[in-house]
């Protein structure tokens, strides 16, 4: 139905990526996105133990012989063991984020696995072009969790001027069909998707944070790196925020960095029982802007062929319309 560069160097049927966020797109999600046709993604925990990785791998081969992959916060430094573990697989593909991509692209080189960059500056846009990235992702700052600064819209397109023959990605704010209609007519190959994936029955997370991101509002989310700072997590600070559903804890500590970190281990202990016991005035939940246009969780499949029909339709039946067909 929709066919893209990108459906042909994975061997899928829709141009789309499920985000893999850290811990929370599991095999379950994976192997839903997968046997939907479209590319599941793992999303590794922070742990530095590969066992996770590795079981997760199994469980979505035990399911599935569609292609899938695996996506790390490679940043941080201690993934090394499970980065290795997901190679030794032979994924079919991984995804690099926050880095400088080009060391990663070279260990991966006579694999067979294919590496997706994920970007989030134009500096790094060029380096994964320059080091030859199978895929690269431009995720803009409408994305939920962890993202750059740069707009989606202009980030996605300035990425595809510069990448010649390799596929681009859009991320950030996209979960609908119209969004990958857009996307695909910036020239992107495909979309990547977090936030409607949050509000499925397939992803790990707790059930209160997909029913805050159902309920938010498209000036719900703030950009902060509050949770980041408090728990000392392994981002680039320089280059990476971190977008939340605004609450109580980012209302109150956003942009009050000094008097914040001074209360750092009570804060932390704060955010883990909140976590716990699903408090959203406290706890973090990672959502982009796309959470106003999600009303409903549902199974991924549905989310899926709902995207994909409304963007045939709108790629068809809208561009016959403006052309005056």
């Amino acid at each position: 139905m929709l066919t893209t560069k990108l459906c042909t160097l994975l061997g899928i049927d829709f141009p789309i990526i499920n985000a893999p966020m850290a811990g929370t797109a599991a095999s379950d999600l994976a192997t839903a996105v997968s046997k939907a046709g479209a590319f599941g993604m793992i999303g590794c925990n922070l742990s530095p133990d590969p066992v996770w990785i590795t079981e997760q791998i199994q469980a979505v081969r035990e399911k599935t012989d569609q292609p899938f992959g695996v996506g790390f916060i490679s940043s941080a430094v201690w993934m090394e063991k499970a980065i290795e573990a997901a190679l030794d697989a032979k994924v079919t593909a991984i995804s690099h984020s926050f880095v400088d991509p080009t060391p990663f692209i070279e260990q991966a080189k006579g694999s067979g696995v294919k590496i997706f960059a994920q970007v989030q500056t134009m500096a790094n846009a060029r380096k994964a072009v320059a080091a030859g990235a199978d895929v690269i992702i431009a995720q803009g700052n409408e994305a939920g969790g962890h993202t750059s600064y740069l707009g989606t819209l202009s980030f996605v397109r300035a990425v595809v001027k510069i990448a010649g023959d390799i596929p681009v990605v859009a991320a950030g704010g996209i979960a609908d069909g119209p969004g990958l209609a857009a996307a695909l007519m910036l020239g992107a190959e495909g979309v990547w998707m977090g936030t409607r994936f949050v509000a499925s029955l397939e992803w790990a997370g707790p059930e209160w944070a997909k029913g805050q991101v159902i309920l938010a509002d498209a000036d719900d989310t703030v950009s902060t790196n509050v949770y980041d700072l408090v728990s000392d997590a392994p981002f680039p600070l320089d280059m990476v925020s971190d977008r939340v559903i605004r609450n109580t804890f980012t209302d109150t500590w956003h942009d009050r960095t000094e008097a914040m970190m001074a209360r750092q281990s009570e804060l932390m202990e704060d955010i883990a029982t909140a976590t716990a016991t699903g408090d959203a005035t406290t706890a973090p939940v990672r959502a982009g802007g796309a959470s106003a246009i999600i009303r409903s969780v549902e199974p991924a499949s549905y989310i899926l062929r709902e995207i994909v029909s409304q963007a045939a339709d709108i790629l068809k039946n809208r561009t016959e319309k403006l052309l005056g067909g």
